[in-house]
């Protein structure tokens, strides 16, 4: 990420974050950390509600992928948008945290917890804390998102679609934020279905101007971002234009 003293860490929203189910109305929002149904296990600092914020050329650059998508009968839904940096401190303490694993036979069956930080799925700053980043995926037009609760069993994040925990996404070889090898886009052990799905997401993604993650076939950021070295820490809340 680079020197910490070369980052700016700016406590107030800026006039250009828009609420994304405002501008691009047809997608869907399962916005995993102001919900219980995530790595840590519990609603993640920051999150006051269940809110995707990005700034406007992100935005924007969003709703082209979607116009693409509509004619198809399909959506795209977001798992997590603009991410304050009170939320990325929480994520380091929890895995400072060795015996706080609820969540490991989903999320990380396959991955050390104290492995997370050296295979990069866990950082002290995230590109999501600037404001053009996001978790995304493919769902079919008008489908339900599935209600998940701290009742509801754990399964292993990599396994077959049919044995997850229930998703409206289309396939993608694994379920959101499961950290391990098959999440890596270019990871060839899975249904072709599931390739072929990375691979329209992806390709529509690069088109709209949007850089994608080696390691998460899930995450893309604007590549003309307009705040590259800022770092937001405002809380995560649904608000007026």
């Amino acid at each position: 990420m680079g020197a910490t003293d070369a980052l700016k860490l700016e406590k107030q929203r800026p006039h250009d974050i828009v609420d994304v189910s405002k501008a691009v109305p047809q997608m869907q929002f399962d916005m995993r950390y102001f919900s219980s149904h995530n790595f840590v296990g519990r609603r993640i600092h920051g999150y006051e509600q269940d809110a995707c914020l990005l700034t406007e050329p992100a935005a924007a650059a969003l709703k082209k992928v979607e116009e693409k998508l509509l004619p198809m009968g399909l959506t795209l839904k977001a798992y997590d948008c603009y991410r304050p940096q009170s939320a990325v401190d929480d994520f380091v303490h929890w895995a400072a945290d060795a015996h706080a694993e609820k969540m490991k036979a989903e999320f990380y069956p396959s991955v050390p917890k104290d492995r997370l930080f050296e295979e990069g799925y866990i950082a002290a700053h995230s590109g999501h804390s600037r404001g053009s980043t996001l978790d995304i995926t493919i769902v079919p037009l008008d489908s339900i998102i599935p209600r998940v609760t701290e009742k509801t069993t754990l399964a292993n994040c990599a396994a077959p679609q049919s044995a997850r925990i229930p998703d409206n996404s289309l396939d993608f070889g694994t379920a959101f934020d499961c950290f391990g090898l098959v999440s890596h886009p270019s990871y060839q052990d899975i249904p072709p279905q599931a390739k072929a799905n990375r691979l329209l997401l992806q390709s529509l993604m690069t088109d709209a101007g949007f850089v994608p993650l080696d390691t998460e076939w899930w995450h893309f950021t604007l590549k003309n971002e307009p705040y590259p070295d800022t770092y937001f820490d405002f809380p995560v809340t649904h608000f007026s234009p």
